[in-house]
């Protein structure tokens, strides 16, 4: 075999995983674009907030959180989930949610969300104060991964979209449409959005990972909300915003808009939804939209990530379904899908992290 591992996608999933398994194996990390984390990871709203993607997504968050702050990939930010009035029940079931996850948070007094977000509307007394979510460099994390897997000597091809995975022996025979061919061991599957479309090639039942679009507004707004405010997010969860710079702010309707793998733009039907529900927030007025943009995120049926060996295809690894936590939990769970390939025993960073509940097995 040229390969013990070829892994496919090389966005923030398959540059993490390859940086961790590449001072142990012969990697090929293959990427279809013309470069890595074009679809996902170079669209990311950036932050890390450990509440985001349910309880069972509070333990990698938080196994993460140390290697992102030492890293200096972190800057302290702030998060408000807020409501209405008639919402507290939303945000009494939201404490009861968490309570035992390991989140840090703290109910705020009725009416106290005005002095985070001094421009929200009179009606949005309810909060929940998270003083710990931050913003991440996703592009600084990513190409730190991506060069710690070249130090490792792990090759990456971009502009290699894989057409046919054949086996081949003990292993696997990959080609694209143009002719390149490569042999490994075994495929790693870290494709995204595309995840099922690879796995079917494999021979491998596809699991259900449908991408989701996602989209984001830079808005020019009156009056402007502080600089470094906190990233607020609606506790019936129909937005999510964040000041971005003097005088503009990232604003999503919170869409999930299901679609095939493919480059996405912003429709105009969410983009007019993100307008009518800053009305809806803001005692403020929008000046200019200054751009716009959408991206993917991808989810297994039950929401939670795919990590682990395929139960009917040998030497076939699932590395999917992040969804939209995949960049804030990357440490750890790149961490504990190269100790889940290779066999080797958990660290203080995986220690009591459930792998059976990322198990593709899980699925039947």
């Amino acid at each position: 075999m040229d390969y013990d591992l070829a892994i496919i996608g090389a966005g923030m999933a398959g540059a993490s995983l390859a940086a961790e398994v590449g001072t142990n194996r012969r990697v090929l990390l293959l990427e279809a674009e013309d470069m890595p984390g074009y679809h996902t990871t170079g669209r990311s709203a950036a932050f890390w907030e450990e509440c985001y993607g349910g309880p069972a997504i509070v333990p990698l968050s938080r196994a993460s959180e140390a290697h992102l702050r030492e890293g200096g990939y972190l800057t302290t930010r702030g998060a408000l989930y807020i409501g209405r009035s008639e919402d507290a029940p939303k945000l009494d079931a939201f404490e009861a949610r968490f309570t035992d996850s390991g989140a840090r948070f703290e109910r705020l007094a009725e009416g106290a969300a005005h002095e985070y977000v001094p421009t929200l509307r009179s009606e949005w007394r309810e909060a929940i104060w998270q003083p710990h979510c931050a913003d991440i460099d996703v592009a600084a994390l990513h190409q730190s991964y991506l060069k710690s897997a070249r130090a490792a000597g792990v090759e990456m091809v971009t502009r290699a979209r894989i057409e046919a995975l054949d086996r081949e022996g003990e292993g696997w025979l990959l080609r694209t449409a143009d002719g390149r061919e490569w042999r490994a061991r075994s495929i790693a599957n870290a494709a995204g959005a595309w995840a099922d479309g690879i796995a079917e090639l494999a021979g491998a039942r596809a699991l259900g990972i449908q991408p989701l679009q996602r989209t984001m507004l830079q808005l020019a707004a009156q009056p402007a909300l502080p600089r470094g405010g906190p990233l607020t997010l609606d506790i019936s969860g129909r937005f999510y915003f964040k000041p971005e710079s003097a005088g503009s702010m990232w604003f999503s309707p919170h869409d999930e808009t299901p679609v095939p793998p493919a480059d996405v733009a912003p429709e105009e039907l969410a983009v007019a939804q993100a307008l009518d529900r800053f009305g809806e927030v803001f005692d403020a007025r929008v000046e200019k939209v200054e751009r716009t943009w959408a991206g993917l995120r991808s989810f297994a049926p039950d929401r939670l990530p795919v990590f682990g060996w395929d139960a009917r295809v040998p030497g076939f690894f699932w590395f999917a379904g992040q969804g939209g936590f995949g960049i804030q939990t990357a440490p750890a769970a790149a961490r504990l899908g190269a100790q889940l390939l290779l066999d080797a025993p958990r660290d203080a960073m995986t220690e009591g992290l459930d792998e059976q509940s990322f198990s593709p097995a899980r699925f039947g």
